[in-house]
């Protein structure tokens, strides 16, 4: 089983709802529509060559200069049966944060999603229980949002000179 083989069969079988397909560090990668990405994440974990049964990672990407695609949501799944990976793509625009929850097919969504939820504000659809689970309940903005300058402007406590600036 290639990277190559897998491309076809998911373009094949979900067309146009899936595009940008790469191959960094041999890993393959893509980014599929937000209405087919619980189908085509389905479609991984059931067929009977790939088995796709692990979800290893959900987190989220801000890029805040990429208009109608600043929020990137990345799935990174793995088959234990055959040793094959793939990175899943799906991009959301500022206004409509919200991608479908992959709870009921992935246990270990659960607290990725929340996780994602809590550092980004990224609205995971069918969650059991979307709560902040790192931060304080209290907070009322999303800490890895790129919204925030990365130094304290009013700080006096640094001299340029000391940093090699």
């Amino acid at each position: 089983m290639s990277n190559q083989e897998v491309a076809e069969a998911l373009i094949r079988q979900f067309g146009e709802a899936v595009s940008e397909f790469d191959e960094p560090f041999g890993l393959l990668t893509l980014t599929v529509s937000r209405e087919q990405l619980l189908p085509l994440m389905t479609y991984l974990k059931d067929h009977k060559q790939y088995q796709i049964n692990f979800l290893t990672d959900i987190t989220g990407i801000h890029y805040p200069d990429d208009a109608g695609r600043e929020f990137c949501v990345v799935y990174h799944a793995h088959s234990l049966v055959n040793n094959f990976r793939v990175r899943v793509k799906v991009y959301l625009a500022n206004d409509d944060l919200h991608v479908p929850s992959m709870t009921l097919l992935y246990a270990s969504a659960n607290w990725m999603e929340r996780e994602t939820f809590d550092f980004f504000g990224i609205l995971f659809d069918g969650h059991p229980n979307l709560t902040r689970i790192l931060n304080m309940e209290e907070m009322d903005y999303f800490p890895m949002r790129k919204e925030y300058p990365l130094e304290d402007g009013t700080r006096e406590d640094k001299i340029d000179a000391l940093f090699g600036r």
